[in-house]
């Protein structure tokens, strides 16, 4: 079954090298679930960390439910992300690396209906390397132009 895509955080792949992604599950609360069900969340500065073993999201926008009233949510609560523990583990040890971080790429709906965030651990670009990616997308945008214009 196909996965159901809630929000993407397109800025995180402008402002990072990506070099691994994970899959982790996220524990939330009713009011959250039906949040996302109506795609009503966002990734944007979020990251993730990890303390006491644990892999913890922050800054993850959720907004409240419209129909939850005194049991709703706080919107930018402290999430924890389920992953094995031997992946956090291995997270951890390649984390401690000089500017790497662990940003939230995707947040999804799997097959089965589970929330699921997909990891990325990152490096952060300067601003030569932004640059760089900019003129190659135009570069590319200008050939696929020229090659429609010809046919």
């Amino acid at each position: 079954m196909p996965e159901k895509v809630i929000t993407a955080n397109r800025k995180a792949r402008h402002d990072y090298h990506v070099l691994e992604t994970y899959e982790a599950g996220i524990a939330l609360t009713g009011t959250e679930v039906k949040s996302l069900r109506a795609g009503r969340a966002n990734l944007q500065d979020s990251f993730a960390r990890i303390e006491n073993s644990e892999l913890m999201l922050y800054n993850m926008h959720i907004s409240p439910y419209d129909q939850g009233n005194r049991f709703n949510h706080e919107p930018k609560r402290t999430r924890k992300l389920l992953m094995h523990r031997q992946e956090i583990m291995r997270l951890l040890g390649k984390s401690r690396e000089k500017g790497l971080a662990i940003i939230p790429l995707k947040l999804y709906f799997n097959g089965r209906g589970k929330a699921k965030v997909e990891l990325a651990l990152a490096r952060g670009k300067k601003l030569y390397d932004k640059r760089e990616d900019m003129a190659a997308r135009d570069a590319k945008r200008e050939m696929e132009r020229a090659v429609r214009g010809k046919q």
